[in-house]
């Protein structure tokens, strides 16, 4: 095989490799050789088929396997001769033109990661912002957790339902008159004033009492995830079965043994532990971020640009995701525009932290285990149907880059464990709101030290702010609804904000292929949805 270099600029590297027609054609005699026993052919015993006759049966099916792998072979042959370290999968082209027993010319392009002085983690020093879970913060967390327990209970039958009420309903759900799959359901309970269902749906229930029975006109959102559901218009025949109204939860013993509890002292120890999960939680946070600041600033190199397109890419789709639901999404979308340059600099970060720490680790032996991989990857085969989790786990176990993505978080995560240790560390007890006021701040400056911008400057304007959850889209439940979010912490930048504690999990490339194995990736998606109904959104 014959290798020429024809473009070295920066990160970028392209080569052509000549593949001779000689060697293509030795690998279909070896692979003649090694499927002969096998080949069936009439007035031949099994096995005895001439070679020649099997070259005219399967001559080129074999060449273009022959001419794989020969491909494959040179590529892997060029990255160990070269000492390259690809970014990314490099892109592999057959020349135009090419024709079966004629030598081959392959071209291939890559972005080489680049060489970083060994990190230094001499003088890392941080401070761990603790709250303590006391008395006032667990009640707090278990009086939360009471109203997210709302009880209720039946009313007269003369009840008038009001918001903040509960009716328990059936429904039968049409469009144009034909009723849909999942539009049905029975004895479904509805909080008036939750955002449970689709725009206008709890309104038109405002007033309704027991044995009422009622059209309910509503019209789709476009982004309802049932396709042929879209921005179209329903009705729903509702029959109220029961009004109810909300009942006192008295927080006591009584209450915690509804919960399976022996006491109301049990579930303050349970919800201690919580509490202090959370705060542990938040003060990882503030201390990651700071830590990233400190190697952000003593650190710059260039870094591969498909590297950061892809992470710009990541960051834009969740961003205009989120746009899309805002109550003026076109609004949004061209707010989130004058910011694109501004994104783009926190991709460049994240990516060049991600390589950071990557090497940081690697020079220090920071490993994932073997075990703690298996654990990630029956994890995340866990969001596919089950049918499909057995070839995502095959899948991954196949697919070195897709391995690499799923192990990124934990390495990341070890990594940073490892720094924290060699990091000189002093403590500072603070509120719960005085350490979510800390990591709002960062927000505040989601381009962080090292970034090359002012740290000073204005922070980049968020879209405009969501309509509250009883706005959102969603219509009668049915069993593919997901379950709404917990709360967060607001920040400015719901994608991008946490810039500074997510590098780029791309950090940990996989070797170059020749190509992909488009067969092997699994068709897999989430579970998919029951019904096709209205959902809880």
């Amino acid at each position: 095989m014959k290798t020429v270099e024809t473009l070295n600029e920066g990160l970028k590297r392209e080569y052509r490799l000549t593949i001779t027609a000689k060697d293509i054609d030795a690998r279909v005699d070896d692979e003649v050789k090694s499927i002969a026993p096998t080949v069936r052919m009439p007035g031949f015993r099994p096995g005895k088929v001439p070679p020649n006759l099997i070259r005219k049966m399967h001559g080129e099916a074999l060449s273009a396997d022959a001419l794989n792998k020969a491909i494959d072979q040179g590529v892997r042959d060029l990255m160990n001769q070269e000492k390259l370290r690809p970014a990314l999968q490099p892109a592999v082209s057959l020349g135009d033109g090419y024709e079966r027993g004629k030598d081959a010319e392959i071209t291939v392009a890559l972005e080489v990661l680049p060489e970083i002085e060994a990190p230094s983690i001499d003088g890392l020093t941080l401070e761990r912002l603790t709250v303590p879970a006391d008395d006032k913060a667990v009640m707090a967390k278990i009086e939360e957790f009471a109203a997210q327990m709302k009880r209720f209970e039946d009313a007269p039958k003369t009840k008038k339902a009001a918001t903040g009420d509960q009716v328990i309903i059936d429904f039968a759900g049409s469009v144009d008159g034909t009723p849909f799959d999942g539009g049905t359901g029975e004895d479904m309970a509805v909080e008036i004033g939750s955002g449970q269902l689709i725009p206008g749906f709890e309104d038109q229930l405002v007033g309704v009492k027991a044995g009422d029975e009622k059209t309910v006109k509503v019209t789709f959102p476009e982004e309802y995830p049932v396709e042929n559901l879209k921005g179209k218009d329903a009705e729903f025949a509702v029959t109220v079965k029961t009004v109810k109204v909300p009942a006192d939860s008295k927080i006591d013993d009584e209450f915690a043994k509804s919960l399976g509890l022996e006491s109301l002292d049990k579930l303050k120890e349970l919800m201690k532990d919580q509490v202090e999960q959370e705060h542990n939680g938040l003060t990882r946070t503030y201390m990651k971020r700071k830590l990233l600041d400190q190697l952000a600033a003593s650190h710059d190199f260039e870094v591969p640009p498909t590297m950061v397109e892809a992470e710009f890419n990541q960051i834009w789709q969740q961003l205009e995701h989120e746009a899309s639901h805002e109550e003026d999404p076109e609004a949004a979308k061209a707010e989130l525009e004058k910011d694109r340059d501004e994104y783009r600099s926190i991709a460049v970060r994240r990516v060049r932290l991600g390589l950071l720490l990557s090497e940081i680790g690697q020079a220090h032996g920071v490993q994932v285990s073997n075990q703690e991989m298996q654990r990630l990857i029956m994890q995340a085969a866990q969001q596919y149907r089950p049918e499909d989790r057995q070839r995502f786990v095959e899948y991954v176990q196949q697919d070195a880059l897709a391995a690499a993505q799923l192990r990124a978080p934990l390495y990341e995560d070890k990594v940073v464990d490892f720094l924290f240790d060699k990091a000189e560390i002093s403590d500072r007890e603070v509120t719960r709101e005085e350490l979510e006021a800390a990591i709002e701040a960062d927000e505040e400056h989601v381009h962080g030290p090292g970034c090359g911008h002012d740290h000073d400057e204005k922070p980049a304007k968020k879209p405009a702010a969501k309509k509250p959850a009883a706005k959102k889209a969603a219509g009668p439940k049915d069993d593919a609804a997901e379950p709404a979010e917990p709360k967060k912490a607001p920040a400015k930048k719901a994608a991008a904000a946490k810039a500074e504690d997510k590098p780029a999990a791309a950090a940990k490339k996989a070797p170059a292929k020749a190509k992909a194995d488009a067969d092997a990736k699994p068709a897999a998606k989430k579970a998919p949805a029951k019904k096709a109904a209205p959902a809880k959104k």
